[in-house]
């Protein structure tokens, strides 16, 4: 229908405090990393329960470096899900290793310790597991077993800030764990990512690799009283975040518990709604977590309507839904990639889709979204 007003799928909670934020770093004569990237390190390590954070250009440099810390390379397997945003398997291939892919559950659409055992082999060197959406995986049955196979485990929390798993910030505790701030996230600084650890020799290898392999960052360059000779211990990348990155972030890290509650309350609100619907199972807690509701997707199970139908039917009523989670092998970038069977995966790329869920959606929004699904089943 012309002219209907549209309902997005995401919106970024960003407004004037966050442009005053920026143009103090663009005034104070700092924009590259400075004092306010250290700082919004130090405030979203402390959020998330990690001793370290190490800011990055993105969610994807952080899984690169991450893979570069724990020594992966060509000759190795690692294991990831194939129903992931892409960047979890390219950050593979970005060390020259081999990914593999294994199945997730139905119901959290994360990997378990069953579904990665099944393809794990005597050339996994590593696991890539991913909080999918928002929803986290079972980190104390995945961290315990990879442990007992002696391989590193990397937590691709980008979709997790403000998550819970058995009582603690979803990333707590993780060997090293890699964070997004992409326009998508509830936490958003345009483009940006985190790097945590609990270890400061990983956090200090962290900042070389993220700055050329300089041994002395360039803020302690500039603040030093005397001329420093910075030396290049490794061949390592530009990875960096910039102070107004920062500056946006610091502002966005004080709003996450109230965004966190609120998308909470939105997503109670569609269950409750899509409740009186057969054929829809909605995204919701694990038991031994809370989402953040990053995405609130959908699964249409044995819904009368196609997947590909639904969206469009809501598309025509003013709503801007989206396919639910893409699957990495079925993608031409992975077509020379004959992965073990992966039904669970491939079900939920083909039937599931994300609903608009964001800090401006309306009561009235939900109804007039759940009234079109309705008239669909």
């Amino acid at each position: 229908m012309a002219g209907l007003p549209v309902i997005p799928v995401m919106i970024p909670d960003l407004g004037e405090e966050e442009a005053q934020a920026a143009a103090e770093a663009i005034r104070s004569g700092w924009v590259a990393q400075g004092p306010r990237v250290a700082r919004f390190e130090t405030e979203f390590a402390a959020t998330v329960g990690a001793e370290h954070g190490v800011a990055v250009s993105s969610c994807t440099t952080g899984l690169h470096l991450a893979l570069v810390l724990l020594g992966i390379g060509p000759g190795d397997e690692v294991i990831v899900p194939s129903l992931s945003f892409i960047a979890t398997a390219n950050a593979v291939r970005y060390v020259g290793a081999t990914p593999v892919f294994a199945d997730v559950e139905l119901t959290t659409g994360n990997v378990t310790v069953e579904t990665v055992d099944a393809v794990r082999t005597e050339r996994t060197r590593a696991v890539v597991a991913v909080h999918q959406g928002g929803v986290p995986f079972d980190t104390a049955g995945l961290r315990k077993a990879a442990e007992s196979w002696d391989v590193g485990l990397v937590e691709d929390a980008a979709c997790a800030a403000g998550s819970t798993v058995y009582g603690q910030p979803a990333g707590a505790g993780a060997r090293v764990a890699a964070w997004s701030f992409h326009p998508r996230k509830l936490l958003t600084t345009g483009e940006g990512g985190m790097v945590t650890v609990d270890d400061a020799e990983s956090a200090a290898r962290l900042r070389r690799l993220r700055e050329h392999g300089m041994n002395v960052s360039a803020a302690d360059r500039h603040a030093a009283k005397q001329p420093v000779l910075e030396a290049y211990l490794e061949t390592a990348f530009n990875y960096r975040m910039t102070d107004i990155q920062a500056a946006v972030g610091l502002v966005q890290l004080g709003k996450l518990a109230g965004l966190v509650a609120q998308r909470r309350a939105l997503a109670a609100r569609y269950h409750a709604l899509l409740a009186e619907i057969d054929g829809l199972v909605p995204v919701r807690d694990p038991a031994y977590g809370t989402t953040n509701y990053q995405s609130f997707w959908v699964l249409l199970d044995g819904f009368r309507t196609s997947r590909d139908e639904v969206l469009t039917s809501l598309a025509a009523q003013g709503v801007s839904a989206r396919r639910g989670i893409m699957a990495a092998h079925l993608e031409p970038a992975y077509a020379d990639v004959t992965p073990a069977p992966l039904p669970v995966t491939e079900r939920i790329t083909r039937e599931s889709l994300i609903l608009p869920l964001h800090h401006k959606l309306t009561e009235a929004d939900q109804n007039h979204i759940v009234e079109v699904l309705r008239t669909l089943a």
